[in-house]
């Protein structure tokens, strides 16, 4: 990766009809100069006109020809869309077209033009109507991102999490959430750890079950498979232990107890984050061969075209991604994201 491309960064759309636009527009005219938009250039020009931001939006064909400018919002046209997309509303066009902006950027970061994602908010529902079939952006990114294994990490200053697994039924996840499962997680908590600052990550594995199965009472998962899997993690010298409650192990981790939490399904790992507010939490993903990050919250149709959207959580997100990118150029970890 060349000298001009090691701090660019690329934000993805996310889908037209919700707040992704508007978020994008209000964080990038506030004067990070060093990202681009993958997306559409008539939707970016339309919501910087609605919002009268009195910036620039300038049509790329590839990130390369980017030339970052005070005022000017660069835009690679990575879908094609011909008018606008109904706001605050599903829509295949805007699904379509946020999955295209993904997909293009995660390829010119595997090519080495960008060193970076920051996606935007997709629409689940909306993809499904065009015919993609993901359940989320860590999906795509798993598939197209050219690593073996990912995993979700949810981060604000207070907690840490990484999940086992991630977009799927509570049935599937405790199928799924088996020895190499939990190892992949482990691994990938303590590079994540790493990357954030943490020298030695103290990593505190939840249980599945309540009590963390209560000695096998309530369910033997924890003596069967987790507490293995952290054995043998210790044994590759990561600093994991438990398993424990995961009704009180966040409370141990807010205490600065943990720097971070494995955690066996979905909303056992990101109740705890988004209670502490959705502007605070960044979503990344660990174990690809580039940065993404995401803010912490959904497409909001309810307020899309109105004005109303706090790009903050955005912007959250943009500094974790130049955080991790200045850990990654200092060789802070190995194979860090």
């Amino acid at each position: 990766m060349n000298t001009d491309c090691k701090n660019r960064i690329a934000i993805t759309m996310g889908d037209a009809s919700g707040i992704g636009p508007e978020i994008v527009a209000k964080a990038l005219a506030r004067g990070d100069e060093r990202a681009v938009v993958f997306g559409s250039h008539l939707v970016m020009a339309d919501i910087v006109h609605r919002l009268g931001l009195g910036v620039t939006v300038r049509r790329l064909a590839d990130p390369a020809q980017s030339r970052p400018q005070a005022g000017v919002i660069e835009v690679v046209e990575a879908t094609q869309i011909t008018e606008l997309p109904p706001l605050g509303r599903i829509s295949a066009v805007s699904g379509q077209a946020s999955f295209d902006a993904v997909v293009a950027a995660i390829s010119a970061a595997r090519a080495g033009k960008i060193a970076g994602i920051v996606t935007a908010p997709i629409n689940k529902e909306a993809m499904a109507c065009a015919g993609v079939r993901y359940p989320g952006h860590t999906e795509i990114l798993a598939d197209h991102g050219g690593a073996q294994r990912v995993a979700m990490m949810l981060a604000n200053e207070d907690i840490r999490t990484v999940l086992v697994t991630i977009h799927m039924s509570l049935r599937q996840a405790i199928e799924q959430a088996d020895f190499e499962a939990q190892m992949c997680a482990m691994r990938l908590a303590h590079l994540g750890g790493k990357a954030l600052g943490f020298a030695a990550p103290r990593v505190a594995v939840a249980g599945l079950n309540p009590h963390a199965g209560e000695g096998g009472l309530f369910g033997d998962e924890e003596i069967r498979i987790i507490a293995p899997a952290i054995a043998a993690a210790r044994a590759e010298g990561i600093d994991a232990s438990g398993p424990y409650p995961g009704d009180t192990v966040y409370m141990q981790a807010r205490q600065g107890r943990f720097d971070v939490v494995v955690a066996q399904y979905h909303d056992q790992g990101l109740i705890p984050v988004k209670y502490l507010g959705l502007d605070k939490g960044v979503n990344i993903t660990l174990g690809l061969p580039f940065v993404r990050t995401s803010p912490d919250h959904g497409t909001a149709f309810d307020i899309a075209g109105r004005g109303m959207a706090d790009p903050a959580s955005l912007m959250t997100a943009m500094a974790y991604a130049r955080r991790l990118l200045a850990a990654k150029d200092s060789n802070a970890t190995e194979r860090m994201l």
